[in-house]
């Protein structure tokens, strides 16, 4: 899945989860952070509350808001 335009993740934005172990999960970003290394991780939460961490590069932000 490629698009020529791109967004930056911040907290409160829609995204469904492409790739990794929770691929087709989405929800409202919570928390983004920047490891030693580069590489950036968020929480995701779900509608039902449940959340988990994830790589950024495996989530689409997605620009209409629905998840």
């Amino acid at each position: 899945m490629t698009t020529n335009e791109s967004k930056k993740l911040a907290d409160g934005d829609q995204c469904r989860v492409v790739g990794g172990t929770h691929a087709g999960k989405s929800g409202t970003v919570r928390d983004i952070n920047t490891s030693k290394t580069g590489h950036i991780t968020i929480t995701v939460e779900q509608k039902n509350g449940v959340r988990f961490k994830t790589l950024g590069k495996n989530v689409v932000v997605l620009a209409d808001g629905k998840v």
